[in-house]
């Protein structure tokens, strides 16, 4: 063996007891400074969902975990998973769950196609929030759907398709998590309880005559809904009528009597009146 290699292989009999000695440091701090973690900060992040969706204000079910140990957020905050993840935290943390309303997201727009009219046609990149911002939107009504999906393509859960120019939801698979009411340019979805099936489906504020020419469902502020109910529950303010859910008994007598049809009941048929 050479001169020259004997000293490469000094070099790297050097250089590879310099690695083992910083090494033995490594973990000799790792262990002396180690950050001892909640067993249970594991397990409530176990039974998490596991969307890390964001939705429990926190970010992603490792932030969540450790927030609920923390005691800064409620067993129940995880609403991907429901009643069963928080009951399963719950047990963890050695509480009790309390029960929370069951929660869905609706579309308060009927501006599909044929039904809001059009200002053009866009054939643009595909996106609500830049659509909306070019000459008020493709769609007459600058409160309705504007139907590119930008709330689909944020839904983790697949509960939402676009279907003749709007957002349709399968309240069987939403979870209530509300990025997609977050996400809307229009603010046109709103979570709420799953029992409301009385919806006022129209926010637009504009005068009766712009609303009308817009669309063929839009409110128009007659107050005939807040006339016909006997509990209080609906009120017309800025151009438009809005139902307090509390209050509300899903009698449907509002919906009879809407002119223009802005009123739903889901799961039953309204009766739409001259």
């Amino acid at each position: 063996m050479t001169i020259q290699w004997i000293h490469v292989l000094y070099a790297l009999l050097a250089l590879g007891g310099v690695g083992a000695i910083f090494g033995l440091i490594l973990d000799i701090a790792d262990k002396k400074f180690a950050v001892e973690q909640d067993e249970r900060v594991v397990k409530v992040r176990a039974a998490c969902a596991g969307a890390n969706c964001g939705a429990c204000g926190y970010p992603g079910c490792d932030g969540f975990a450790a927030a609920v140990v923390a005691g800064t957020a409620p067993v129940n905050g995880c609403t991907a998973g429901g009643a069963k993840t928080a009951n399963a935290i719950a047990e963890i943390m050695g509480v009790t769950a309390e029960a929370s309303e069951p929660k869905v997201a609706r579309l308060l727009c009927q501006g599909a196609h044929g039904v809001a009219k059009e200002r053009y046609h866009y054939d643009g990149y595909r996106s609500c929030q830049m659509a909306s911002q070019m000459v008020g939107g493709p769609k007459m009504c600058s409160y309705s759907c504007v139907g590119l999906g930008d709330c689909m393509d944020v839904c983790k859960f697949d509960a939402i398709k676009i279907e003749n120019g709007i957002a349709v939801f399968d309240e069987n698979k939403c979870v209530a998590c509300g990025m997609c009411e977050k996400t809307c340019p229009r603010h046109a979805i709103a979570v709420v309880p799953k029992d409301a099936t009385v919806l006022v489906r129209c926010q637009n504020s504009d005068t009766g005559r712009v609303a009308v020419e817009a669309c063929m469902k839009a409110c128009i502020a007659c107050k005939r809904c807040e006339k016909t109910c006997q509990y209080d529950a609906i009120h017309v303010a800025n151009g438009f009528a809005s139902i307090d859910t509390a209050k509300c008994t899903r009698c449907g007598e509002c919906a009879k009597v809407c002119p223009r049809g802005c009123i739903t009941v889901i799961g039953g048929q309204a009766q739409v009146v001259a």
